[in-house]
């Protein structure tokens, strides 16, 4: 996958943090900017409805989910 490149607007702030925060992890800015936009997609992702599914698909290895669920709900009657 190529990469694309991007210009943005930080504060000036934001941008001293930045150059520290690389500086201490001997990374580049860039490299950086990536990271956080890697954890921050990884972060939205995570409690997606899709992605629910896709971590407890399988789980249940008792037979029939039906019928469990309807044992148990018969108990509260």
């Amino acid at each position: 996958m190529a990469n694309s490149r991007t210009i943005i607007s930080i504060p000036e702030e934001t941008k001293v943090w930045l150059e520290s925060y690389s500086k201490a992890n001997a990374i580049s800015m860039a490299e950086a900017i990536r990271k956080g936009i890697r954890y921050l997609r990884k972060e939205e992702e995570r409690d997606t409805f899709q992605s629910i599914l896709n971590h407890t698909s399988g789980l249940w290895k008792e037979g029939d989910g039906l019928q469990y669920q309807k044992k148990i709900r018969s108990e509260w009657e």
